[in-house]
């Protein structure tokens, strides 16, 4: 069986810092790779507040999903990166600006280090298509 694969590039999200893809799709689905809070036109994480840092995750995320004609309303599933769980509860908040209604299902973790020292990193996994459909 072959699986065809479609390589995603956005250009209203920030390039990949090494040897991978934004994003790859394949049937319906769409697997992105983790997004940190880069500032898709200085190439450089611009904000230090961890709401800010969050929003700026989830733009790049949405970027990079219209890239691959879908949606934040399209994901199933999000992998979160922290370096601190402390910072769960704001997390929740800013979640709940962007996904009011059927968030997606959600896994977050605490690591020692993400790239560019970030606070967080969000990879996810979204379904093809427009959100109305």
């Amino acid at each position: 069986m072959k699986v065809e694969r479609q390589i995603i590039q956005a250009e209203n999200a920030p390039r990949a810092i090494g040897p991978y893809s934004q994003a790859v799709a394949t049937g319906e689905f769409i697997f992105t790779s983790g997004q940190l809070p880069i500032n898709p036109v200085s190439g450089q994480i611009e904000v230090t507040d961890f709401d800010a840092q969050v929003r700026q995750v989830l733009n790049n995320l949405s970027a990079v999903l219209k890239a691959a004609d879908s949606d934040l309303k399209k994901i199933l599933k999000c992998t979160v990166f922290l370096t601190d769980l402390n910072t769960f509860a704001c997390l929740n908040a800013v979640f709940e600006e962007y996904f009011p209604e059927s968030p997606p299902a959600r896994s977050a973790v605490q690591v020692s280090r993400l790239p560019r020292d970030a606070q967080l990193e969000i990879e996810a996994i979204a379904l093809k298509g427009n959100p109305s459909e």
